[in-house]
């Protein structure tokens, strides 16, 4: 891959790919790729868990399971079309309490990623990324996502 690949890390391409599982780094950018499209319900069951906990960072709550989240990006897509750019991925350097890595790989993968949202006029991007903090089971789909400032 070229130096200037957005999915690797500034200061050292390499280990950004060597870190993340495979796994994982397939299952986020898939969900990424078909966010802003149809296909994402499809993706949803093959990558979030059935009990899956999600943040509204609308309302700031926290939702629950494969409905609650259908109606959250729901509400998203009547109100416009949001977007998101995967900017990178990386291994959480902030461990949580309770939370570490096991045999099945680490248990939470950092999203950097740009918002926006589309409208009659174009595309219009946030200035600054957030992070995206992705926890999986030991079945390998994403338990619980969480949103902070990078």
């Amino acid at each position: 891959m070229s130096t200037d690949d957005p999915l690797k890390k500034q200061d050292d391409p390499l280990k950004q790919q060597q870190e993340v599982p495979a796994q994982q780094a397939t299952l986020l950018r898939r969900m990424y790729e078909v966010f802003s499209t149809d296909e994402r319900e499809a993706v949803m069951a093959v990558a979030l868990a059935p009990d899956v906990d999600w943040p509204n960072v609308l309302d700031g709550v926290r939702l629950h399971g494969h409905e609650q989240v259908r109606a959250y990006w729901a509400s998203q897509f009547a109100a416009g079309t949001p977007l998101v750019r995967l900017e990178g991925l990386r291994l959480d350097e902030e461990e949580q309490p309770g939370t570490q890595a096991s045999s099945e790989g680490p248990r939470r993968v950092v999203a950097t990623v740009r918002v926006g949202m589309r409208d009659e006029t174009g595309d219009h991007w946030a200035g600054a990324p957030v992070e995206h903090v992705y926890s999986f089971g030991a079945d390998g789909l994403v338990n619980r996502m969480d949103v902070r400032q990078p």
